[in-house]
């Protein structure tokens, strides 16, 4: 699990904004990046489910390779 060291600046009293270290603000856009990519391969496959394939050994054959 990522550890976070925020500084947290407050405005009239209030919690304002979280500031972090670069390199932890680096790897939560890495983090938010590769749950992104999974999202969207989950999707990609559900939409994908039913669709028609052609085995790899039928497309070489096809193809001579």
């Amino acid at each position: 699990m990522l550890r976070l060291h925020p500084n947290i600046l407050e405005s009239d009293g209030r919690k304002a904004f979280a500031v972090l270290p670069y390199d932890e603000f680096q790897k939560i856009q890495e983090l938010l990046d590769e749950y992104e990519n999974l999202k969207t391969l989950r999707e990609a496959k559900a939409t994908e489910a039913d669709a028609p394939v052609t085995p790899l050994g039928t497309v070489r054959q096809e193809l001579d390779i």
